[in-house]
């Protein structure tokens, strides 16, 4: 509020007028500032709604988990190992049949690297350009791919590090190197991937016309612009069962058997046996991240509604009936029973009990045996049709509660829109309060300005009075 220093003149000079009006407007501004006012409760309603988002996204969590559980795929994991996995190491896709078949490595994919002559270190190269293709070498001829040649142009003035740092800018498919060695500096050029068809060649033209001079640019066409011989970029080579011959351009073979992916690392001098089985820790993971989103939320409301009797105070939500709510709606999902016709109905049954505060725990013993039998699990999960089909397994109506929970329609999206209502009715009527307030402010400011106005008049005429009184009593002495 602003200062009124010229208020009390007329007053005597020790009211204090300010203080008086601040109260008044205090007074009307209490529904806003008082403990449990609008302020607060603007803050309370923040609070909740930042701490439903993040229940919101434990929710999220617990659907991903469940949803794992209640996909066909996610019962079809399957393990890919080595029986050398220095040499070959693999990986196969859900839904991958069982198998096992044997790998030879002949040959590892490489890069092509070339070499220039030696050339005196720092020193200008001569004016030119240069044209690098990427392609295929084959007995001594090379064959350009589909790729468009890369030209560069070389001043007079660069250097060998110059010249490399214009290849690595002109994006040619190659990298360039300086190597330095006891007879000078050398260019070094290596395909930026590995395989055949990865090559390269580079083509020089000298600003001279002389190619043959043995001076200026054309000297780098010497073991750049030929045939590398051993160090031409390769496929990597390898044969399956001994019987089938395959081939890379990388040190990863993808397409080879259906499903599964191998990557070799070294030659071998005996077949290295590759097999496919499913993975019953893969299913395992799976519901133990289950266990673990679901127990996630189900402490985070444990903590908001609780009532913590040593220190008086409770939970942010504690009382909050949707809360409490929410959490009924998780528990009884996961207590639900499947319409499985195998032996396991309830997530119990295969060593997921309940504990006291309602978390889930694992008796990994009964998981274990009962993963023996994975078709039984699956059903548990996914229902008596082993499929996404039906809302009839404990996965799937677990999936289908939360993605309800979570719908743009659902129990997140209205309790935002409720707490965001009454924020905003809480704004409105903080908006009115304010507007009286300073009202209220205007009106005892000017009433207190004409009450000072009259007092100061009063005063005047007193003391005129007072004066003239004491004149004629001089006068009658």
């Amino acid at each position: 509020m602003a200062s009124f220093s010229s208020i009390g003149v007329g007053l005597g000079g020790n009211v204090d007028v300010n203080g008086l009006i601040q109260a008044s407007v205090d007074a009307v501004k209490l529904p806003i500032t008082r403990a449990n006012g609008l302020n607060d409760q603007n803050k309370l309603a923040e609070a909740r709604i930042s701490t439903f988002g993040q229940l919101q996204s434990l929710v999220s969590s617990l659907q991903l988990a469940a949803g794992r559980l209640a996909s066909v795929t996610g019962w079809n994991a399957v393990a890919a190992t080595s029986s050398n996995d220095k040499a070959i190491t693999a990986t196969a896709i859900g839904g991958t049949v069982e198998t096992t078949f044997s790998v030879e490595v002949s040959q590892l994919a490489k890069a092509q690297v070339s070499t220039s002559a030696s050339l005196a270190g720092n020193q200008a190269v001569g004016a030119g350009s240069l044209t690098l293709e990427i392609g295929r070498w084959d007995g001594g001829s090379f064959t350009a791919g589909d790729t468009a040649a890369v030209n560069i142009e070389i001043g007079a003035t660069d250097t060998l590090s110059d010249i490399a740092g214009k290849i690595n800018g002109a994006n040619a498919g190659v990298t360039a190197t300086i190597v330095t060695d006891v007879t000078g500096q050398r260019l070094m050029l290596r395909s930026k991937t590995t395989g055949e068809d990865a090559g390269f060649r580079m083509s020089v033209t000298d600003a001279d016309g002389d190619m043959d001079d043995g001076a200026g640019l054309s000297r780098l066409a010497n073991g750049l612009s030929s045939d590398p011989g051993a160090n031409a970029g390769a496929n990597a080579m390898a044969r399956i069962n001994g019987l089938f011959d395959v081939s890379s351009s990388t040190n990863t073979f993808e397409n080879a058997i259906a499903g599964v992916t191998f990557k070799v690392t070294e030659l071998t001098t005996a077949p290295v046996e590759i097999t496919v089985s499913k993975d019953a820790q893969a299913v395992k993971k799976n519901i133990e991240d289950f266990v673990v989103a679901y127990n996630a939320a189900n402490q985070a409301l444990n903590d908001l509604t609780k009532f913590d009797s040593a220190t008086g105070k409770g939970g942010l939500l504690q009382g909050d009936s949707a809360a409490v709510t929410l959490q009924n709606q998780l528990r009884n999902v996961v207590q639900s029973i499947s319409s499985s016709t195998g032996p396991y109905k309830t997530l119990s049954s295969i060593g997921l009990g309940m504990i006291q505060g309602g978390d889930l725990s694992i008796d990994n013993a009964k998981l274990d045996e009962a993963l023996k039998n994975p078709d039984a699990v699956k059903a548990l999960f996914i229902g008596a049709d082993g499929s996404a089909a039906t809302v009839d397994g404990v996965a799937e109506k677990i999936k289908a509660a939360t993605a309800q929970l979570l719908d743009t329609n659902g129990f997140f999206a209205s309790k935002d829109k409720q707490l965001k209502a009454t924020m905003e009715r809480n704004a409105k009527e903080i908006a009115r309060i304010n507007d009286r307030a300073d009202s209220t402010e205007a009106l005892l400011k000017a009433r207190y300005t004409a009450l000072d106005t009259q007092m100061s008049k009063l005063n005047a005429l007193n003391a005129y009075i007072a004066q003239q009184v004491e004149t004629w009593n001089k006068q009658k002495m």
